[in-house]
């Protein structure tokens, strides 16, 4: 097993100033275990929200759960 990666504070502060420097307007951070930086625009990160809330399996499921057939 690899060590985890080292990310400073100083890394994600320069990441965050390129992307607000780039123009993008942060929706949300991560810090993956191999040391990447991943960036999520806000337009990008409320349209995944959105599609994730949206799914038309959900109801399937719900009603599969209720006994009921799906419409």
């Amino acid at each position: 097993m690899s060590a985890r990666a080292r990310i400073l504070q100083a890394d994600v502060t320069r990441a965050v100033r390129g992307a607000r420097d780039g123009g993008v307007d942060i929706g949300s951070i991560r810090i993956m275990p191999d040391g990447e930086i991943v960036i999520v625009s806000k337009a990008c990160a409320e349209s995944f929200r959105l599609s994730a809330t949206a799914n038309p399996l959900d109801e399937v499921l719900l009603h599969a759960a209720q006994g009921k057939t799906a419409r």
